[in-house]
Parts: structure tokens; sequence; C-alpha cells
């Protein structure tokens, strides 16, 4: 029941031959990377459905050299952030593409809203999308209500009950309501997100740019390399549309390779200033609705200081990166010899060709700064699970069913399941005791990669395909295809529902999630 309320450049898919192991890359993207080559071509099959060939909105050469522009900030004052969200449709200008898209407040990505640890965040979240068309069907696994929605608050580990962080609400067209998210004084600092949950919609409304940043402030405080350097928030978006400019039907995120370019804060390949040898802070936040972005910054590389918000206790290098959709990083860039540098994702091969492009342009440019890198980072914020600590493990497994002819099929013909089950929100299907410490395997059972994601409480990857890994605090992490990943989590300082589930949203939205319920000792 709805809860009562108070009032034409296409992603290129190129050939990249062969691609030789890759070496000296972190934690969860080593063990994918090392063992994984990209897709040729010619082998780029198991798209998920086709669509149509449709003519497209009229389009305009792209804007070049025009500066990367931040998304908005509020920030929190007297312990708190109180702010109004309202989601309507809007018209806005991208690549080249007049696009009619819902949004937060008119803005693609949505504001970033900056909190402290001990703040609450107040939104008075207003659904001003027209009402839905179509009726709720008999089967919740086909996508529906795209302008039902509700809040999520990405990694963060805060109540998920009332009107907290509860994706749970629904949230009506032409209805107001209170989210109300009070943060602990202990949360961890960092980078995360907010986005909507609504079960049926939620693909949708983010395919179209409902996202933004969350920022809690306070991590590194004490490192002056780190503090002192220029902040830049990087919202990573995939783009796609209909013929009209618009997102209305399923069928038009579905097929694998819908996406047509890639953004950074809503905006196609913008420029990023630099000075030779300055160091700048970017906070990397992959919140596309469905595919691996393997990164490239031309002869720079990344020097990583946190995953999904939670701090390192020492820098990562490496070359390239794997984001998934969800998941954010943390790096450390210094600016290299004067010149155009690309930021842009190569291929890499998830199942099936991972979208590829240009993403921005880095210009370093300038007088020379001389900026250091920190010699050492503080110890990270969250303690190692050991063996002794366990209480309980556990086994999930992802898998699909597809049609035999599965690049001519359409979207009703596929199924993504967890332990042979699409989701239904009556059932819970992991039932966890408060005070638990437990280690669980994920096993995927399909030929393309998951990602999988829980809600409320981060975990502790510590195995690949059985292997071990350099252990690493995520919310959000790439199962490899016909593999495994390996966890340890707690569950320590709340009860309620919320959910685990694939954050590729084509897939969550089709069945892959689970209701999960933590609950006192009886």
């Amino acid at each position: 029941m709805s809860e009562q309320s108070d009032g034409p450049s296409a992603v290129s898919h190129r050939d990249p031959g062969r691609r030789p192991l890759l070496t000296g890359l972190l934690g969860l993207s080593a063990s994918l990377l090392a063992v994984r080559p990209a897709l040729a071509q010619g082998t780029a099959g198991h798209h998920h459905g086709t669509g149509s060939v449709q003519p497209t909105p009229p389009a305009t050469p792209a804007p070049r050299g025009v500066p990367l522009v931040d998304p908005e900030t509020r920030r929190s004052a007297n312990g708190e952030l109180r702010t109004t969200l309202r989601i309507h449709y809007t018209y806005k200008d991208v690549g080249g593409f007049r696009l009619y898209m819902r949004s937060y407040d008119g803005m693609i990505p949505g504001p970033t809203l900056r909190v402290r640890p001990g703040d609450t965040l107040r939104i008075r979240l207003v659904n001003d999308l027209p009402p839905n068309r179509d009726t709720t069907p008999m089967d919740l696994s086909i996508p529906h209500h795209f302008n039902t929605t509700n809040f999520h608050f990405h990694g963060s580990h805060v109540s998920p009950e009332g009107i907290a962080d509860n994706v749970l609400r629904v949230m009506e067209p032409g209805q107001t309501y209170d989210v109300e998210i009070p943060i602990p004084a202990d949360h961890t600092r960092g980078t995360y997100w907010y986005h909507p949950h609504h079960h049926g919609g939620a693909d949708v409304q983010m395919a179209s740019g409902m996202v933004g940043a969350i920022i809690v402030e306070g991590d590194f405080a004490e490192v002056p390399e780190i503090a002192n350097a220029v902040e830049r928030t990087l919202v990573l978006g995939q783009v796609v549309f209909d013929r009209h400019g618009m997102i209305e039907r399923f069928e038009t995120v579905f097929p694998e390779g819908a996406t047509r370019f890639l953004t950074v804060n809503g905006q196609r390949e913008p420029v990023i200033q630099m000075r030779p040898g300055e160091v700048q802070r970017w906070r990397l936040l992959h919140a596309g609705y469905q595919d691996d972005l393997f990164l490239d910054l031309e002869q720079h590389g990344f020097t990583i200081i946190a995953f999904d918000g939670i701090a390192l206790s020492a820098m990562r290098r490496t070359d390239r990166l794997l984001m998934a959709p969800g998941q954010r990083a943390d790096i450390l860039v210094r600016g290299g010899d004067p010149g155009t540098y690309r930021l842009q994702a190569m291929p890499y091969d998830q199942g099936y060709p991972s979208p590829t492009g240009l993403l921005a342009h880095l210009v370093v440019a300038g007088e020379r700064m001389t900026m250091p890198f920190p010699t050492a980072l503080p110890p990270g914020p969250l303690r190692t699970i050991d063996d002794a600590e366990i209480t309980n493990r556990r086994e999930l497994v992802f898998s699909a069913r597809v049609p035999q002819t599965e690049a001519a099929a359409e979207f009703r013909e596929f199924s993504f399941m967890i332990d042979g089950k699409l989701f239904d929100h009556d059932r819970v299907d992991q039932r966890i005791i408060l005070g638990a410490v437990e280690e669980w395997t994920i096993k995927n059972l399909h030929i393309h990669d998951h990602v999988f994601h829980i809600h409320t409480n981060p975990f502790q990857v510590t195995r690949i395909n059985g292997q071990p890994t350099e252990p690493t605090w995520r919310d959000t992490a790439v199962v490899p295809a016909m593999g495994s990943l390996t966890f340890r989590s707690r569950f320590l300082d709340y009860t309620g529902k919320f959910m685990l589930h694939c954050h590729m949203m084509n897939h969550e939205e089709m069945g892959m999630m689970q209701l999960v319920e933590v609950v006192r000792a009886p």
C-alpha cells in the first residue's frame, strides 16, 4: 500500500584484440582483470534483447572545451542538512541532444549533499512526476510504475526503518514525503550517494539521471597533502534515451549496448584543468545504471585513498581502475607535463563488452607547482574481521534464465534470480540476529558478471573465485562470471528490513534482489 503523505555518437565497442594480463592492480579489480581479456566485436554476443532501431532526437555538434562544472552543493549547518528535493521532468541539452528526463530539482546529476557525522539529514521529497500510466502487474519482476519513487542513501550505515533509509517506502506521484536520517557520530567519512530504490521504476529513474553525491565530511582532515588539495566530485553517467529523447519504456534501457555515450557531471567530454605538479583529489562516483567502466587516465594513472566511502590505510597505485555501478573511489592525481590527456573508459569483458569512450579531457597547463603525495595514511576506520569473530556462514547463488534466441528476444523472456527465486517484497530471504558477524560467499552461475550490493552494513572482501585477495572494505563489489565473491560483515547496530541485490539495475529490476531482516535475539 502507498504510504500516506503530507501533502549520435554511440559508445564505441571497437575490437580491442586480446588484452595482456594486468598486474599490480588492487583488491577486487586485480583478481578480475588479471584473468579476463577484453572481448573482440566478433564475440560480443549474449545481449539482453535487441530493441528496435529508431530515429533519435536532432543532434548538434557536442560542445568541446567546456570546463567541468561541479554539481550544486548543499551543506549542513548547526547539526542538520534541511533541504527539499523536487522530482520532475526537465529538458536537458546533453552531448548535443535535447533530452526530456526525470530529475532532482531540474539537475542531472542532482545536488551534492555535504554532511558531517552526527548530523541529521532532513529532506522534503516532492514527487511532481505525472501519474503512472500502467497498472500494477501481477508479476512484480516486470518493470512498472516508473513515476513512483523513494530515497536511498547508498552505502550509509544508518537505520533502514521508519522515515530514514527505508527503501520499502512507496512515494507516489503528486505527493510529498519527509525523509529524516540521523547519521551516527562514528559514521565513516567519505563519498556516498543517493538515488531512487522503488522496485519497478528505480532503473528507469536512475538511467534518467536521478542520482546525486553525498559527502560525509572529515576524512583525511589530518593529512595536509589531501586536505589542501583541490577537490572535485566526478559523477560518471551512462546516457540512454529513445527516439523522443526520453525513457518511457523498459526496452530503452534493457538491451546491452543501449548506452549512447558517457558523461561526467551530466557533461559530455568536459575539461578538467590542472597545473603541472599540482595534486587534486577526485571523488569518483559510478552512478550509471548498468555496466562496468574500466577507467584510464592517459599518462597519469590513479592513486587510490578510499573505496566506497571507507578510507584506506595505505595508498594503492594503479594504471587502470575497474568501477562497477554503485562503486566510488577517491583518488589523488598529480598533473604531469603540460598537455591534454584523456580520461576514458577502455574495453573490458564483463561477459559482454562494457561501454567505452571518452569521459573528459585533462588539460595540464600553467606554472609548475610542487605538491607531494602523503608519505602515509592514518589507520583505516574499520577493524579487520578475523576468523575467530565469525558467528555464521552463508552461501547465495546468482543465476539467470535466458532464451535460446537471446539476441532476438524481448526482456520478458529473461529472469535474474538469487537462490533460484525472483524478488518478493513479502518474503524475507535472509534473517540475521543482531550482533552477528558473518562470512558470505556469493556464487555466480551466469556467463556475465554481476554486482553485489547490500544496504546498511559494509563488508570486507577476502576472496575472489576462492583465492585470497587483499582485504578491502566495500559496499558494492563485482561477482565474476562463473565465479564467486567471499566477504565478511558485522551486523551490530540496526534492526529492520533492507535489500541485497545486483547493482546492474536491469537485473535488480527483473528479480535479482532479496529482502534481509536483522532481528534481536529471542
